[in-house]
């Protein structure tokens, strides 16, 4: 195998990333890979949100574009994937980033808010990786796929997230089965289990519903906080770097592996 010296380890010139979600996390990921030379679609439903940041990727002179994209709609991917190679050649690293977290309790949850967070948080991560890993073997030359999953997908964190732990516990297992079939292709498929990350989803719960109140989201926030060895909230940089790890060369002999990254709240 050959030897890449340590300066080139992280070095993603000529590569060509997807990063699903624009905001919080999305914007932590789509930074670190740009920074490291890759040229980066950011993908968002909202295209407020990926126009920002686009905007502050291409400010520091990185290579970046966006695209408007529902991840659970198939033909809204197949647009996706079609632009980005319009637009960079190819595809050669994927992040599955986009998700959705209302906090509802099950007995309030209604079949339509099961659907949805399912529909976004697992099967677009269906999806996406199809489409992807098919244009990774047509190019032949292998591919990273990088899933954002959660401690959720281990442990639970909270009453109300019974849909969106259903929706990780796929994605952790997705991504197993997926990093098996890709192996023969030099496709590797990773995941990254975020904690508690300050981001503007989890200020708002997004998505509505019948969640708690703002005092009591206040008091779960603070009792989540006590119970981190680090005694602080995760930044979407924090997830960012974990996500460049994969996606070089730093991960070489990787697949199938989920990476937590969490401040230490499990072992509590």
């Amino acid at each position: 195998m050959e030897h890449i010296a340590n300066g080139k380890l992280l070095d993603l010139t000529g590569k060509v990333a997807i990063v699903t979600g624009a905001v919080g996390i999305g914007e932590g990921i789509a930074t670190r890979l740009a920074e490291a030379g890759a040229s980066v679609v950011v993908a968002s439903r909202n295209m407020d949100e990926v126009d920002k940041t686009v905007a502050g990727l291409t400010s520091k002179g990185y290579k970046a574009k966006g695209a408007k994209v529902d991840v659970s709609v198939e033909t809204d991917v197949q647009n996706m994937v079609n632009s980005t190679i319009t637009d960079f050649g190819s595809v050669d690293i994927l992040v599955n980033n986009a998700g959705i977290y209302p906090s509802i309790p099950v007995h309030q949850m209604t079949l339509a808010d099961f659907d949805r967070v399912l529909s976004i948080n697992l099967k677009g991560v269906f999806l996406t990786s199809k489409y992807v890993s098919e244009q990774m073997i047509k190019q032949g030359r292998g591919g990273k796929i990088i899933n954002i999953t959660s401690i959720d997908a281990i442990h639970p964190s909270m009453v109300g997230l019974a849909h969106y732990d259903a929706s990780k516990h796929g994605v952790w297992g997705f991504t197993k089965n997926l990093a098996l079939e890709l192996a023969p292709h030099k496709i590797w498929v990773n995941a990254v289990a975020p904690g508690g990350i300050a981001t503007p989803g989890t200020q708002k719960m997004q998505g509505g519903g019948p969640g708690p109140s703002p005092e009591e989201m206040k008091k779960i926030m603070e009792t989540f906080l006590s119970k981190i060895p680090m005694h602080r909230m995760g930044e979407a940089d924090d997830i960012g770097k974990v996500v460049l790890f994969l996606a070089s060369e730093m991960s070489s002999y990787m697949t199938g592996s989920q990476i937590v990254v969490d401040g230490g709240v499990l072992l509590t």
